[in-house]
């Protein structure tokens, strides 16, 4: 009996917590020995709550691992380690806190704690200036609300959850407004809190003062999130292994000696493979949370405003853009205020140098959006002409089925609409006829055998300037038939000045060679403009 005291005298906080577990009765003296020993340096520790403290976290980690085995002389524990928290929150030092929160952690896994209570502490303890502590507070909160309703729906802790985390959001704190948006995200893809109330929730963290928070939720919508799609290329990888995966188990056992060891572990390895799946495939759409949405005429026009105020990044105002033309499609929203000046911006910001893999998801979205028979000839004939202005500026976005179906609106009887894709053949006709039908092509002519398609930021430089060969060829007549009127001119003077010597009086002579060299200058401008024009239709006839 001696030496067993005396081994007890020298054990450690481990040992002793082992040896609870096993016999909580016979070692309850060694159990209040330590409590109370906590409970003096509690009281020491609220004397300088800031000092970093070795014992404190061990005995708080200790108790939090044995509360189950006392009930009774700790049923105020859990309610100290709140306390503790809220009260010295930011002046604790970091990993006594984190102690602490895992402690508490420990506890409600026992389910010694309500979880209401816990979660609403954690939710406050976002703000904290410490990342590790918010990784652990926000993998629990997920965890924990996730067991809550692995059954079935609590919906009486879900109310109380979502009430006072919309209040967190309205708060205006941004770390505590970041995770408690992306906890509702997350917890939306894993069909736990997929309601309206929630997606409405979010609908409002699209207009936070937040950037981060805004972004989150944008995405959210889009579908774009970059963890998920992080997640989705591992899921793609995991899917191309888990065959190989399961052939590899189920060869390496049938090969290898069978014992009752082997087998256990290959069926763990093959349920561990069959859950695996079983959970991506249950992931939901987040695109469906567009569908839950209670005003999203208002939401698309408050998008709108806050695509005008420009205020954001380029790429966060393109979210904002996709988002709205989803809004659009989706709940057939085409008459919001101003639509036709964000098709202005699309077109006026397109050019031939942007990829066109960028440029025709916008493109199609349009299209999908306004060229629709359910839709006004005067929304079909602004879709239209948007692409047009589009397919202008960067005309290798357009595909060969896509125009050819637009083109069949030539034959509309909306005038407006006829214009539009009559319009956007003639376009075609000059940038890229081959996409186009045959009969919309148009009679073939010199130019349009020059006409090809221009490869992706291509450019086609002319050596020379197209006209210019007849204005050099009508240049060098002009010269040669001056020239040779010039001689005539100077012929005829010589005969005229050796016959008529002596005739007339100087005056009358000098009249008449006046009036002759009028004469003859008009006779030169005449047959200039005769050969002038001769040369120019001979050589229409005969191009280069």
């Amino acid at each position: 009996m001696g030496r067993r005291n005396k081994t007890q005298e020298h054990l450690t906080l481990l040992q002793l917590q082992n040896y609870i577990k096993r016999d909580p009765g016979s070692y309850r003296d060694e159990f209040i020995q330590q409590y109370r020993y906590y409970q003096s340096n509690l009281k020491i520790f609220q004397l300088q709550p800031s000092q970093p403290s070795k014992a404190m976290i061990e005995l708080i980690m200790f108790i939090s691992q044995i509360a189950h085995c006392y009930p009774e002389h700790l049923d105020t524990f859990p309610q100290e380690l709140i306390d503790l928290i809220r009260q010295y929150q930011d002046v604790l030092d970091t990993e006594l806190r984190l102690a602490i929160c895992r402690a508490l952690i420990l506890i409600r896994n026992k389910n010694l704690l309500s979880p209401t209570s816990l979660l609403e502490l954690f939710f406050e303890l976002f703000r904290c200036k410490d990342k590790l502590l918010r990784k652990t507070l926000y993998n629990h909160i997920v965890a924990d609300i996730t067991n809550i309703n692995l059954k079935h729906k609590n919906n009486k802790v879900n109310k109380a959850l979502q009430g006072f985390m919309y209040k967190v959001l309205c708060d205006g704190d941004a770390l505590a407004t970041r995770y408690s948006l992306e906890v509702m995200t997350e917890l939306y893809k894993k069909s736990i809190w997929n309601d309206s109330k929630t997606v409405n929730a979010i609908v409002l963290a699209c207009f936070s003062n937040v950037a981060k928070a805004r972004v989150i939720a944008i995405k959210f919508f889009l579908g774009t999130d970059e963890n998920e799609e992080d997640g989705s290329n591992s899921d793609d990888s995991d899917d191309a292994k888990d065959p190989q995966t399961m052939k590899g188990l189920l060869l390496s056992h049938q090969v290898s000696k069978k014992t009752k060891k082997k087998k256990k572990s290959l069926e763990k390895a093959l349920a561990a493979l069959k859950k695996h799946k079983k959970k991506r495939c249950a992931k939901s759409s987040s695109f469906s949370a567009l569908y839950l949405i209670n005003d999203p005429q208002a939401f698309a026009e408050k998008l709108y405003k806050e695509l005008e105020k420009a205020v954001d990044k380029f790429d966060i105002r393109v979210m904002i853009a996709d988002l709205i033309s989803r809004l659009i499609g989706l709940h057939q929203a085409n008459s919001f205020i101003e639509v036709t000046k964000f098709l202005t911006f699309v077109a006026r910001s397109s050019h031939d140098l942007i990829p066109p893999e960028n440029l025709e998801p916008v493109l199609r979205t349009i299209v999908n959006n306004f060229v629709t028979e359910r839709n006004s000839g005067e929304v079909m004939a602004v879709g239209l002409n948007a692409v047009r202005e589009m397919c202008a500026k960067c005309p290798n976005v357009m595909t060969e089925d896509l125009l050819q179906d637009l083109t069949q609106y030539k034959t509309s009887r909306d005038k407006s609409v006829m214009m539009a894709a009559r319009s956007l053949i003639q376009l075609y006709r000059y940038v890229n006829p081959n996409l186009l039908r045959k009969k919309d092509r148009g009679k073939p002519t010199e130019l349009s055998k020059e006409i090809g398609p221009l490869a992706f930021s291509e450019v086609k430089a002319a050596g020379y300037v197209p006209g210019t060969e007849f204005l050099d060829l009508s240049q060098n007549d002009n010269e040669e038939v001056r020239q040779d009127a010039v001689n005539a001119i100077e012929s005829e003077e010589d005969d005229n000045s050796s016959d008529e010597e002596g005739s007339f009086d100087s005056a009358d002579k000098d009249d008449d060679e006046m009036s002759g060299e009028e004469e003859i200058v008009d006779e030169i401008d005449s047959n200039v403009k005769l050969n002038t024009s001769d040369r120019k239709a001979s050589v229409d006839s005969n191009p280069k």
